[in-house]
């Protein structure tokens, strides 16, 4: 059964084509990227960027995940994640080929954001559920869900021009968003599968789900001491993984952002954060020939939602507002961006961190090619669900 390894470090010869090549793509994008932005504000923008992705991402994100990780920390400490995979594994199980367990972590991201089901990942009473094989999975199903409800509550507070409500297409979106997240999570179990086996447990010397599933650990000592041992302990797995997923989320957040973005309200480039060269907007536009007859979009413009969420969900669903009023969306519309909004949210930025920090850094990849299939799927699913109960 193929495991995976630690990378290694190889001798290569000093000279080599590989150096070369890396020098022609690394200046070429930025050679690129410049030539659109202008050289001094493209690297003011990468550290402005960077600094705010810190302040205002990083940070909150740490700030729930230590939240996250306190409240986990009492759920099993009193046994309601035992009792949550008794009764959910029925459902969990078929739909997702994941413990009843893994459902905590589906309401925690839908309340917050995607990399919270961390601090579930780490807790050894919540991984003791888990084969191995499911562990990676995890990071799919709780990016499926991420800023469920702030996107949800966010469509539904709008109003387009007709005054209609948009009630039933942020519902029907919800809806594709759980097909996509299904279709993700299944595509990654499948390809885990071949990588860990079926039977192997998440952490060996806790004698796996099948010892879980009739027994769970508690602390020694009196209701308050173990409540307080519990939020301590949590709490500081947080603050852990805010310090792990610092690197990823700064990296490649700035460069997804800058790539995803366009210039300032005023049509120039000044430095400022979160500025860009609009490169996937401009893509999403290109293959619209593709994406519109899939997703119904009323107008080419809808394309940059779904393509900006994968940056970041909050930047996409702004959009969302100017389209409605300028006639460019429309109820059906709606739904599709809010399944894909949710599914995917900003993904291109966590999945890398959220991989890492489960130690499956080498699972990236897939874990990204699943996603993106689960996204899609979520788009097309909630366009034709919102067509089906259209007709009654």
């Amino acid at each position: 059964m193929p495991r995976l390894r630690p990378p290694k470090r190889t001798a290569k010869p000093v000279r080599s084509l590989e150096p070369l090549i890396f020098l022609a793509v690394f200046l070429g994008l930025f050679c690129l990227i410049g030539s659109r932005m202008g050289a001094v504000n493209m690297l003011s923008t990468m550290m402005n960027t960077a600094y705010q992705l810190l302040l205002d991402t990083v940070f909150y994100i740490m700030a729930v995940a230590v939240l996250a990780g306190a409240i986990s920390a009492l759920l099993s400490e009193f046994g309601v994640i035992a009792l949550a995979n008794r009764l959910l594994s029925p459902l969990m199980k078929p739909l997702y080929g994941l413990p009843g367990a893994a459902s905590l972590g589906v309401v925690t991201t839908y309340l917050s954001d995607n990399p919270a089901i961390l601090s579930l990942a780490h807790d050894k009473s919540f991984r003791r559920f888990f084969k191995k094989y499911q562990l990676p999975a995890l990071t799919n199903i709780g990016t499926a869900f991420g800023m469920g409800a702030i996107v949800t509550t966010f469509m539904i507070g709008l109003t387009p021009p007709s005054g209609e409500s948009l009630v039933k297409a942020a519902l029907i979106g919800n809806i594709g968003a759980v097909i996509g997240s299904i279709v993700s999570t299944r595509l990654m179990l499948w390809h885990t599968a071949k990588v860990f086996g079926t039977e192997a447990p998440c952490d060996e010397e806790d004698g796996g789900p099948e010892m879980a599933t009739g027994h769970r650990v508690a602390r020694e000592g009196g209701i308050g001491m173990r409540i307080m041992d519990a939020v301590m302990e949590g709490g500081k797995t947080g603050v852990t993984l805010g310090f792990d997923i610092i690197p990823s989320v700064l990296i490649i957040c700035t460069l997804v952002l800058m790539l995803t973005n366009g210039p300032s309200e005023a049509g120039v480039y000044t430095g400022a954060a979160y500025e860009g060269v609009a490169f996937f907007p401009w893509l999403g536009q290109k293959l619209s020939f593709i994406l519109t007859p899939l997703f119904g979009f009323t107008s080419t413009e809808g394309i940059a939602v779904p393509v900006t969420a994968l940056g970041s969900a909050g930047a996409a669903i702004g959009l969302v507002p100017k389209l409605l009023s300028s006639g460019n969306a429309v109820a059906g519309d709606v739904a599709v961006f809010t399944a894909m909004c949710m599914c995917w949210s900003g993904y291109l930025g966590t999945h890398v961190a959220m991989m890492n920090n489960l130690k499956c850094g080498k699972l990236t990849g897939r874990a990204i090619v699943a996603h993106t299939i689960g996204g899609l799927c979520a788009g097309v699913a909630a366009h034709w669900l919102f067509r089906l109960v259209s007709l009654f």
